[in-house]
């Protein structure tokens, strides 16, 4: 049977759409995600995919990626600071009980903290409303409990949803979702209740398809950075615009790597009009200041009554 669209958001073409603004006349709100995660060597077993390509003990994969948490977190986290750039914490929520250290430092920098699931090794295929439910919970508590944080915003563990995930997730209070891959200005989605909205998150700048997929080199990638900035800062004078830098600390903490990300950051903060923000920053600003008048326009343009 030929699956419908979910409906999670209109068809909103980017010209002539009411004037977005930041604060302070900015153009571009720049956010920067680093994904801190937690990988299981021997997770269990998913019926739709499989964790490792290795059969058990997969140590090479896993090794590699705890090499972000060990080694290239502390020389990704060095390069915001450089930049003044705090990060909002995509967070495999069990870091908070394997790595409290991690959470420390992000804490003391007033980094945002939002869910990206327990593990990144546990994915929500085909998961019934209560097991879904009690992944929201634990995120909810067990950031909370460790950062004083209330998660603002959500990344589903490896980009895994259910066709109920958007609306539990605004039903829980949850603001904003990265999931949603459409758009370089946020945008409201459809849910059966509440408020809630995307906030652009790019794969194409994405440290991980940059480099294990796509396979391009260090220079390349500070290329690709500060050419999307350029467009974005560009278009911005016009209505503000939003660019996100998701980081792996295992892709982009490399050493040979590490220049790349410190360049593109040095020439993008280097430029006026340019909000150096949160993915909750950004929500509560579009929440207060663009939400409504964005739902009219969507309304007027389709002839309906919006969301």
């Amino acid at each position: 049977m030929e699956k419908e669209d979910p409906g999670l958001y209109d068809y909103w073409p980017y010209l002539d759409r009411p004037k977005l603004t930041w604060p302070n006349g900015a153009r571009v709100a720049l956010w920067v995600a680093p994904n801190i995660e937690y990988y299981e060597i021997d997770p269990p077993a998913s019926p739709k995919r499989v964790a490792w390509p290795r059969p058990y003990p997969a140590i090479l994969p896993y090794a590699q990626r705890d090499y972000g948490n060990r080694a290239g977190h502390w020389r990704m986290m060095e390069v915001l600071d450089r930049y003044g750039v705090r990060g909002s914490v995509s967070l495999n929520v069990a870091v908070c009980e394997h790595h409290p250290e991690i959470i420390e430092e992000c804490k003391n920098r007033g980094w945002e903290f939002f869910s990206h699931g327990i593990y990144n090794t546990r994915y929500c295929y085909d998961m019934d409303e209560a097991q879904e439910r009690a992944i929201i919970e634990d995120a909810l508590e067990t950031v909370e409990k460790h950062t004083g944080q209330r998660v603002a915003g959500w990344l589903a563990p490896a980009l895994t949803h259910t066709e109920r995930t958007m609306d539990l997730l605004a039903e829980y209070g949850i603001l904003y979702t990265c999931d949603l891959f459409c758009d370089d200005q946020p945008q409201p989605v459809t849910v059966r209740q509440g408020r809630f909205i995307s906030i652009p998150y790019s794969l194409e700048m994405n440290d991980i398809i940059v480099y294990n997929v796509n396979l391009q080199p260090p220079r390349s990638y500070a290329d690709k950075l500060k050419a999307n900035f350029d467009q974005l800062y560009e278009e911005g004078a016009g209505s503000g615009t939003v660019m996100c830098i998701p980081l792996h600390a295992y892709a982009v903490g490399q050493p040979h790597r590490i220049g790349a990300l410190a360049e593109a950051l040095e020439y993008i903060t280097g430029h006026d009009g340019v909000w150096l923000t949160t993915g909750r920053e950004i929500a509560e600003w579009y929440n207060e200041h663009h939400y409504d008048t964005a739902l009219a326009d969507i309304a007027a343009r389709k002839g309906g009554s919006g969301i």
